[in-house]
């Protein structure tokens, strides 16, 4: 003999759904938590009161300059690349010393001073404020940080690489616009976290 199915009354199941509902939405929050979590985590911010110090003076976006700091060296005071770039925020010997220079300074050939966060971020703060008055955008001051002062000039007297001669649309170097998009998209997610 068959038997019937039971069926339920009609508060049960509203019960039910009302149920599953609050589950989804704690397991929709606590994911969203996760994440920001996780993007905290793998975005952090560190040497604040340096950086936050140096945009104000600067008039920078602190986003821009964390952005900098965790592409350039994922904030270890101590990094160095394969080409000699130093610090937190990864400038060249020379680099630092044409910021002395525009700033009056006399140059010098003690490097040592970059692997402190407060010169590095100073002097790195510095220079992104230079290019950013000199080439006017962000993405053609990340060029130039990248790529060099000398190249962004000629980038754009190009019309291959600056259609409008203002801003550099075509980077010729692949290296200088892999990092000009990591910058862009990382400095995105400290807006968004942030």
């Amino acid at each position: 003999m068959r038997r019937r199915a039971e069926r339920k009354a009609p508060w049960r199941w509203a019960v039910e759904l009302a149920l599953l509902a609050v589950v989804a939405a704690v397991g929709v929050k606590l994911v969203t938590i996760g994440q920001e979590l996780y993007d905290k985590a793998a975005y952090p911010l560190r040497y604040t009161e340096l950086i936050e110090a140096a945009c104000e003076e600067k008039g920078l976006e602190p986003a821009l300059v964390y952005a900098v700091v965790r592409t350039e060296s994922n904030f270890s005071p101590d990094a160095q690349s394969s080409v000699g770039a130093r610090g937190l925020m990864q400038l060249m010997p020379d680099a630092y010393n044409w910021v002395r220079m525009r700033r009056g300074e006399e140059q010098t050939d003690d490097f040592s001073a970059l692997f402190d966060p407060a010169t590095n971020i100073d002097y790195g703060t510095s220079m992104l404020r230079m290019l950013l008055d000199e080439f006017g955008s962000v993405n053609n001051a990340l060029c130039a940080y990248h790529g060099g002062w000398g190249s962004v000039k000629s980038w754009l007297e190009d019309p291959e690489y600056a259609p409008d001669g203002q801003e550099v649309t075509n980077i010729p170097f692949a290296d200088t616009k892999e990092y000009v998009e990591k910058v862009q998209k990382t400095l995105e997610i400290y807006r968004e976290l942030y």
